[in-house]
């Protein structure tokens, strides 16, 4: 049976805009193949065209009490379900000239997807779904690699919109515009239906533990650090998986190769082969396209880098003073990668790399591929970079590395405290928070398993250097155990007392459990239902305090 749909289409050819409704325009024809379980769109073209916009609109049926998910555009962007009385995340009047006047407006989708005020108005990326108690409708893009696919839930006007981002790309040639799967049926049948019809084959890995030095030492770290913290995870009879160098090495993001010598004296091969010595998968932290204002790669290379068309470089967040991207299409800039690659996991001897702001690349659209392309390009060579080793995802749009990475982050940065920070809050949904990182963790739980093994980031149980008391902490320690597979600390354990170090050793431990439900009972307050070693638990916490209650059922 086919679905009811409309395409409409606003493009420029020769210098002059045209608009059209339907299968046929006058400078092109669509190939359409549509049912009620899967749309595909293919552009013939008859001349060069540009697309200014490109969607098809279904009528949708938002009745009774539904709960909508809309996929965030990258890791740290926000992801919860939304009722349809509910108002999307949206950047507040207050904070709009802190992102449209800054390089913020490049961390996020805030360039070229509009955000209305409206209430009962959602918008996501490459998959997301309408959920009715346990019975799920998953609405999700099987090829981005010709654009980025954003879902437009309008509960008001009835309506769902697939939109396709092609800014910056003339079609000469037939061109796959979109390809939408609708899987239907309970959580696991339908995650499971969206990736087989991707073809993705389960991860690799499964659960792994490990440490990272970044929720402690933030850049701060040196050899002494390092020892001092891989010892004390040395006396464990249990021990972790991996142990993660983060930020604070090198010279400068982007000086890669360039090892702060007062820091690391040895070198990051000494310290990869102390990790290993401990039997120890050894992990380090880099931006591989990413390079800070002041580094020695920017002084020598700016050809290197990303350019607006008036020859402005993009500058793509405030980290560091101020970075930039490489240009990912560029064979030097390619070879640049695969050499520093090269010297970290073959000379240093890294078992892992976690590869952060690779969102980066996608900035805007050039070279006549749209910010999508762009980005699923850039994910196949760093995955051949990588080659067999390990990749942890991070600050990345995440269907782009369906497949391409062994783990990833779902969420935000963890805070040191728990409550919001009122001002990063209102002005981009990517702020280091506590908060957003707990609700992305348990929204974002379909992909585990399936896309790469989900990373929620850290539990953090130490008492000094954090904002939270021991109720908070525990109860991250619980849902990142709950709902994701990389399990990390980033604290010195040997400063742990007896029950710090009891729940820290149930982390470690692999347990019989599975997610019932969850979801939003009300703005603030999430419950979750799920089943551990044979017991039934329900677990409700309030997402802007921390403050929560177990209890078996």
């Amino acid at each position: 049976m086919e679905q009811k749909y409309e395409i409409r289409a606003v493009y420029l050819y020769n210098g002059s805009e045209y608009r059209c409704t339907g299968n046929a325009c006058e400078h092109f024809s669509l190939e359409v193949e549509a049912d009620q379980n899967h749309i595909k769109v293919a552009v013939v073209p008859k001349a060069e065209i540009e697309f200014r916009e490109f969607k098809v609109i279904f009528p949708y049926d938002y009745s009774g009490d539904c709960r909508i998910l809309p996929n965030g555009y990258q890791s740290w962007t926000d992801t919860r379900e939304y009722r349809k009385t509910d108002r999307m995340s949206h950047i507040y009047p207050t904070g709009k000239k802190n992102v449209y006047t800054t390089s913020l407006k490049n961390v996020g989708d805030y360039t070229f997807v509009e955000y209305p005020r409206s209430h009962g108005i959602f918008h996501g990326f490459s998959y997301g779904y309408v959920r009715r108690e346990s019975s799920y409708e998953l609405i999700g893009s099987i090829n981005e690699s010709t654009g980025y696919t954003i879902l437009y839930f309008n509960c008001p006007d009835e309506t769902l919109t697939l939109r396709k981002d092609l800014e910056g790309v003339t079609i000469r040639d037939r061109y796959e515009a979109l390809d939408v799967i609708f899987c239907r049926g309970s959580e696991q049948e339908a995650f499971d239906a969206y990736f087989a019809a991707m073809g993705i084959a389960k991860p690799r890995m499964h659960r792994q533990t490990g440490y990272t030095t970044w929720y402690n030492y933030y850049p701060n770290i040196n050899e002494k650090i390092v020892a001092d913290d891989m010892e004390a995870l040395a006396q464990l009879e249990e021990q972790v998986d991996i142990f993660q160098i983060d930020d604070g090495y090198q010279t400068a993001v982007g000086d890669w190769l360039s090892i702060e010598k007062k820091k690391f004296p040895n070198g990051m091969k000494a310290v990869a082969d102390t990790i290993h010595a401990k039997g120890l998968k050894a992990g380090i932290w880099l931006a591989p396209t990413s390079a800070q204002k002041d580094s020695t790669f920017v002084q020598e290379h700016p050809d290197w880098l990303i350019h607006y068309p008036d020859g402005s470089l993009v500058e793509c967040g405030l980290n560091w003073g101020g970075f930039y991207s490489l240009d990912t299409d560029s064979t030097a800039v390619r070879e640049h990668i695969r050499h520093f690659f090269d010297v970290i996991l073959n000379e240093w001897g890294f078992d892992m790399v976690k590869l952060d702001f690779l969102y980066s690349v996608s900035i805007i659209p050039r070279n006549n591929k749209s910010r999508g392309q762009l980005m699923c390009e850039c994910m196949d060579f760093l995955r051949e970079c990588v080659g067999e080793k390990l990749i942890l995802g991070c600050g990345v749009p995440l269907a782009p590395a369906f497949g391409k990475v062994d783990f990833c982050r779902t969420g935000a940065d963890m805070g040191l405290n728990w409550g919001r920070s009122l001002y990063l809050y209102s002005t981009h949904r990517e702020d280091v928070s506590t908060e957003r990182n707990i609700y992305n963790t348990i929204f974002r739980r379909g992909l585990d398993g399936r896309a790469f093994v989900n990373d929620p980031d850290v539990i953090l149980l130490r008492d000094y250097n954090i904002h939270m008391d021991a109720s908070r902490r525990a109860l991250i320690a619980k849902i990142n155990t709950l709902f994701g597979n990389l399990i990390f600390i980033s604290d010195n354990i040997g400063r742990y007392n007896a029950d710090q170090m009891r729940l820290f050793q149930d982390a470690l431990r692999e347990h019989d459990q599975s997610v019932e439900s969850a979801e939003f009972i009300d703005k603030k307050h999430v419950r979750v239902r799920y089943r551990r070693d044979g017991i039934r638990y329900e677990l409700t916490f309030n997402v802007r305090t921390g403050k929560w209650h177990e209890e078996q059922i």
